[in-house]
């Protein structure tokens, strides 16, 4: 016997083998039961759900010596002449190869003679969003008042191209995809048919690429078994197609966690050298940085994880924020449309992984500006003054004698403006933020009017005196010394009479004096 490939092998006979299309089976079972046979019926959805074979199913219950039946029996002549495609009385048409008008007119000289031998002639017209304006036109009297002996049904991945007076003479079914968990499920029913061994994550797997598709799960799965030797494994599977496991995953993300970017870079060079493309290595490890994400929001149902939730990496799970992999994920998402125009994709995909080595250590500016708005609040400042407590004024005349860009003004915390969600501080801005808030402490122990004690000085001889080394970029900035922030923050605390003052202070100055918020 010749060999037919599974997704035709296995396709649904009947309603109840339709899988994930319940309140479709619901409906046409029900109609066909009552006799409510509708003369046009409108079938879309994505591909490979389950529209023909609906179709197909459709036509045999109309049409079965036991019908008009929700169950067609499958073994009378009628049956078995549908199931082999040799009915006179079922006649399918591809759209797309059958787009004119003179297409269409054959048909409407066709419906004028009555069925073969069956019940119902049945026109089943695949892709028929394909059809020309003129076509669709010259169907509308025939699918509006056919002879009763007719029945039109039409299936199509991409309804909004098929006519309103189309649609509002056919009776709809949208299809829908269907979940990973099912056909998995299917797919382990189908190797325990041919006996074959799987393991459930390689299923899994299989399930999750086809996206939905149980015909592209079938498709995927034949090729899987051809190089298994029936014996389909994990492993073999990501050796075969060059995929990233999540054990390698897991080991680039501690590398990143420990800021170990040798490690990293090393860990790349293996997986490359294994025949990972560059594409996949960055598809697979956004799906992990989503996967993590997930996790911190609460998420462990495995089939938006891919994996089970205690198998990631219980180190990148305590050592990042939400925001932080959200982060991650913008870097790699813009990588993954950038890698196009590169000169060479793999540079640009090291440049990312170093920048995630940096990832412990990148600060959100809506985390920022909370901290800024958190102590303005504990130094009695009103929150629409400007960064550090000083006037907008005062502000850019500092900016002007400092020779430094116009340090930004945030607004209070609650306020999250989107067009202000992506601004970063540079080292240098965050000196003058850092001065700031040393002057506003120094006049709070003293008891001076904030107004007449802050002045606009330059940071030249701090610069010279207090060199700060960044890390990221080996530069030396100017800074400020760690006693006089100290020395201000106790005295704040004590002038304050509040022990959530020095906390709250040497919070953002800490923010301030180190890496700050690195540059995008």
């Amino acid at each position: 016997m010749a060999y037919e490939v599974t997704a035709t092998r296995r396709r649904p006979k009947i309603f109840d083998e339709l899988a994930g299309q319940d309140f479709v089976v619901a409906t046409l079972k029900n109609s066909l039961e009552q006799g409510h046979i509708a003369h046009a019926y409108l079938f879309s959805g994505p591909r490979g759900c389950g529209k023909t074979s609906a179709a197909r199913i459709l036509a045999r219950s109309l049409n079965c010596e036991q019908g008009p039946t929700a169950t067609p029996c499958g073994v009378c002549p009628t049956c078995k002449e549908i199931s082999r495609g040799a009915s006179l009385d079922i006649i399918e048409i591809d759209g797309a190869s059958n787009t004119g008008v003179n297409d269409v007119r054959q048909i409407k000289d066709e419906v004028l003679f009555p069925p073969n031998s069956g019940r119902y002639k049945v026109y089943i017209i695949d892709e028929v969003h394909m059809l020309s304006n003129s076509a669709f036109n010259a169907l509308l009297k025939t699918i509006e008042e056919p002879p009763p002996y007719i029945v039109f049904i039409f299936a199509t991945t991409e309804l909004h191209k098929v006519p309103a007076t189309i649609k509002s003479r056919c009776q709809q079914f949208a299809f829908r995809l269907i979940p990973i968990g099912m056909i998995a499920s299917i797919l382990k029913a189908t190797c325990e048919e041919m006996r074959i061994q799987a393991e459930d994550e390689a299923l899994f797997w299989i399930a999750k690429e086809s996206t939905g598709s149980l015909r592209d799960a079938y498709t995927l799965f034949d090729q899987v078994v051809a190089f298994s030797d029936g014996h389909i494994r994990s492993a073999l599977i990501r050796e075969k197609l060059g995929l990233l496991g999540l054990d390698n995953l897991n080991a680039l993300a501690d590398a990143c966690v420990d800021h170990d970017s040798t490690r990293a870079f090393l860990l790349i060079e293996d997986m490359l050298n294994a025949g990972i493309a560059i594409e996949q290595f960055i598809i697979d490890l956004a799906g992990y940085y989503r996967s993590v994400l997930f996790i911190k929001a609460g998420i462990t149902r495995e089939t938006l994880l891919d994996y089970s939730a205690d198998r990631f990496s219980a180190k990148v799970l305590e050592g990042l924020k939400p925001p932080q992999i959200e982060h991650a994920l913008d870097l790699l998402l813009t990588l993954y449309r950038d890698i196009r125009y590169s000169i060479s994709p793999r540079f640009e995909l090291e440049t990312v992984v170093s920048k995630l080595c940096w990832l412990g250590q990148w600060i959100a500016p809506r985390e920022l500006r909370a901290a800024i708005a958190e102590v303005q609040a504990a130094l009695g400042f009103p929150a629409s003054s400007g960064v550090g407590g000083l006037p907008p004024a005062a502000e850019m005349e500092h900016a002007q004698e400092s020779h430094e860009a116009p340090i930004p003004s945030f607004p209070p915390a609650q306020e999250q403006l989107p067009q202000e969600a992506q601004r970063s501080l540079s080292s240098r801005q965050a000196y003058s933020l850092s001065e700031n808030f040393d002057r506003i402490m120094a006049a709070k122990v003293s008891g001076v009017s904030t107004p007449d004690f802050v002045k606009s000085v330059s940071s030249a001889p701090y610069a010279a005196e207090h060199p700060v080394s960044v890390p990221q970029t080996g530069r030396q900035e100017p800074g400020i010394p760690a006693s006089m922030a100290r020395d201000a923050v106790d005295g704040a605390a004590q002038h304050q009479g509040s022990p959530q003052l020095a906390p709250q202070v040497e919070r953002v100055l800490q923010v301030f004096r180190g890496t700050v918020v690195k540059e995008k």
